[in-house]
């Protein structure tokens, strides 16, 4: 077997039908074996770092996603999409073609490197933002590629594989390894289990927090069936928003420290004696800028390879195998009174769009297994709020926070599965990073809604600088709703100002997404905002007048 062949049923056998990426003349091996392979498809970008964010989206639709670049200028542009993956805990597979072998053994001054001779430069910048790097021979290909779907898949990063046009056609040289799956220690496990259930005994205000690393480990519905079963309240963060249903019963609300829009949903998390905490990562934006008031002795925090019960860490253990094990028999509370959510009630009025009109009628329009992609920027904050229905895929950077990540994410979820609904909720900044990916959508068929917020800048970053009337958070206005014209592809776009018009604009566009790509553009005042982002404006003040240093989280 060649070694190119062997790469691709790896990928296939992680369930990979599609790779994303930008031809370049190293890479045209690797590209030439997808092609004669025909069960892969590839899947051409406008650039290589809307290749990396149309791999994330894919992977969070499907687990797992695959990207090729060439070597240098390539791989670099797609540098930023793979940190963002590894900040988020989105598995990845980057594929590098390179020069042919001897090139590099002779250290040959070639194109689309730094000229001095050295082709490991690019691969060492990329072992700070994977979880696993390695050059592909003829002889350690049989080990070092499943060592790296390995490593993907159980880490939940991206991995970086380069490989020398020449090595593509190779035939293998050693023999393919199977790959031992971590296992859980069971003494570990045991005792966790035990001291689990010793908290649980006394506890008298529990409440469950499920979080990044149980929505990537796609464990949602095991907690929601553990908070059915025990009656406790469930309450979600930035970076684990789409954990689960948001419709049941044990669903409370969103918590972000001094953020929370609900200060009952704030007050449940502060003052529970304890937290069963699933995955959650205690970063600025999950914790409202570090405002969260949670006693950490009252934690229990499941990862992904261990748990802390307190300050104690019990090492080794496998989140499935834990939440299975889970002490919940026996166990069980009074769910407390309904809350009420931001966005449930709709006003029929016709008055100017704003947060308070608009975020109530993306919650109305949302249905059962939606995939929902929301940008950076006021959406991302507003629409955490926003109560999701069963089994809808929520793709959003809740910890990285690049602009522009949304479109081409949207592609990716899109290519990842056709069948279900899209919708893209992004500001007109963030749209103006990577909006020639909506050729590409365009151009392979996908059919998403996409809402555009036009209120000509940053807004968000307004909010969160205290300096009166900046120019550098202002950009150029664009008719987005024209844009399909641009790329000549026919689209159904509207341009709308007020609620009454975007009631119909979504309307129109549940009819229209069956068949063609949707644009709804919304026209706002520049500094309108959800009421959480109002909150962070004011949060930011108090830091400051405080302790320049805390500003510093910002400046």
């Amino acid at each position: 077997m060649k070694v190119g062949e062997f790469l691709f049923d790896c990928l296939k056998n992680e369930g990979i039908s599609e790779i994303f990426g930008v031809p370049g003349d190293y890479n045209f091996s690797l590209l030439d074996t997808l092609e004669a392979d025909g069960a892969l498809n590839f899947v051409a970008c406008r650039n290589e770092l809307n290749a990396g964010y149309a791999a994330d989206g894919y992977a969070r639709v499907k687990g797992i996603g695959a990207l090729i670049t060439t070597f240098g200028v390539g791989e670099l542009s797609a540098c930023n999409a793979i940190a963002g993956a590894y900040s988020e805990s989105v598995p990845l597979i980057h594929l590098v073609g390179g020069p042919k072998s001897m090139l590099q053994k002779q250290h040959k001054l070639m194109h689309h490197t730094l000229l001095d001779g050295n082709f490991d430069t690019f691969q060492k910048v990329y072992e700070q933002i994977t979880c696993y790097a390695a050059s592909i021979t003829p002889e350690n290909a049989g080990v070092e590629i499943p060592n790296a779907m390995a490593k993907a898949r159980e880490t939940k990063k991206p991995v970086y594989l380069t490989l020398p046009s020449d090595v593509v056609t190779a035939d293998m040289m050693s023999r393919a390894e199977n790959v031992q799956r971590k296992k859980t220690d069971r003494t570990s496990l045991k005792e966790a289990v035990r001291m689990i259930r010793a908290r649980l005994e006394v506890a008298e205000r529990p409440v469950m927090l499920p979080d990044v690393y149980a929505m990537h480990e796609g464990l949602g519905q095991q907690v929601e069936k553990l908070a059915e079963k025990m009656n406790i309240p469930i309450v979600t963060m930035m970076m684990g928003k789409g954990v689960c249903n948001e419709n049941l019963p044990n669903y409370a609300g969103f918590y972000c420290g001094k953020l929370s829009s609900d200060e009952a949903v704030r007050q449940r998390v502060e003052s529970s004696d304890c937290v069963l905490a699933f995955g959650a990562v205690w970063n600025d934006y999950n914790s409202g800028l570090f405002t969260d008031q949670i006693d950490p002795l009252a934690v229990i925090n499941v990862m992904p390879d261990h748990v802390q019960i307190g300050k104690t860490i019990y090492p080794d253990i496998i989140m499935d195998d834990l939440i299975g094990a889970f002490p919940a028999d026996g166990q069980s509370w009074t769910l407390p009174q309904p809350s009420t959510f931001p966005f449930d009630r709709q006003d029929a009025t016709d008055d100017a769009l704003t947060a308070s009109n608009y975020y109530p009628q993306f919650q109305a329009m949302l249905r059962e297994r939606d995939i929902v992609v929301v940008d950076a920027g006021t959406f991302a904050w507003g629409m955490a709020e926003v109560r999701l229905k069963k089994e809808v895929t929520y793709i959003a950077q809740g910890g990285w926070g690049a602009i522009g990540y949304g479109l081409p994410a949207a592609f990716g979820a899109c290519i990842a599965n056709p069948n279900r609904r899209v919708l893209l909720f992004s500001g007109e900044g963030s749209l103006q990073i990577n909006v020639q990916e909506l050729s590409s959508m365009l151009d392979n068929g996908c059919k998403p809604i996409i809402f555009v917020l036009n209120n000509k800048g940053y807004t968000i970053e307004k909010y969160i600088n205290t300096v009166d009337k900046t120019r550098y958070n202002n950009i150029p206005n664009w008719d987005y709703h024209k844009l399909p014209e641009v790329f000549k592809q026919d689209a159904f776009t509207v341009q709308v100002r007020t609620s009454n018009a975007l009631r119909q604009a979504i309307a129109d566009a549940e009819k229209q997404c069956a068949k063609q790509l949707c644009i709804i553009e919304m026209i706002t005042d520049p500094m309108d905002a959800p009421k959480i982002i109002h909150k962070m404006h004011q949060t930011v003040l108090e830091m400051e007048n405080k302790s320049e240093g805390l500003l510093a989280l910002f400046k």
